[in-house]
């Protein structure tokens, strides 16, 4: 009987040394693991990717002369849609890189889409645009929260990356440095995809 409780002993501690060396290596390693698992893509920059991207709802919000667009008029276009209020100082905070992305890359394949949710009106975000300087990017307002509320936006501002199919891949609550290079070679690439296959 002596002898054998030994052995009992060391079985139990080999067990549990297999079991915690099993756990630490799912842990620490989640990333590694699904890496592995996953196939190769185009990263996202600052977006948190979308893994199965969908249609957005058809959309409606209203321009400085208080025209009625819709996200179909921008169909065919990779579009970063921002959405923003003069009274969130991360918004406004934001909003400089956001234009000079625009400027800079704005075309027939990339569109900046910045919608303020103010419920004063537009007057509020063309203040606002010529205090700031904001000269490239166009004044639009979803006065109603419509688009707030179909797209579950948890905060403001939240901008989401939507490819030229109208299906949003990645989307970012917060701030961030739009004109960045790393930005930049995120819309580069998902309009290269785009055109090469990604429809």
């Amino acid at each position: 009987m002596k002898s054998v409780f030994p052995r009992l002993v060391l079985a139990a501690i080999f067990v549990s040394a297999a079991v915690l060396l099993w756990f630490e290596i799912r842990v620490t390693q989640p990333e590694q693991a699904a890496d592995n698992e996953k196939p190769a893509a185009v990263k996202l920059g600052p977006f948190n990717r979308i893994d199965n991207p969908k249609s957005l709802p058809e959309l409606h919000f209203v321009d400085g002369s208080g025209a009625q667009h819709t996200l179909a008029d921008f169909s065919g276009k990779v579009v970063l849609l921002n959405l923003w209020a003069t009274w969130c100082p991360p918004c406004r905070e934001e909003m400089p890189s956001l234009d000079r992305l625009h400027a800079r890359m704005g075309g027939n394949d990339f569109h900046v889409l910045a919608i303020s949710t103010d419920l004063q009106g537009i007057s509020v975000v063309q203040t606002f645009y010529q205090t700031a300087g904001i000269s490239s990017l166009e004044a639009y307002i979803d006065q109603n929260g419509e688009t707030e509320s179909a797209l579950k936006v948890p905060g403001l501002p939240t901008t989401l990356l939507v490819d030229r199919r109208g299906k949003a891949i990645g989307v970012k609550v917060g701030p961030a440095d739009w004109d960045s290079d790393t930005v930049t070679a995120v819309v580069n690439a998902q309009i290269a995809a785009s055109v090469d296959g990604g429809k």
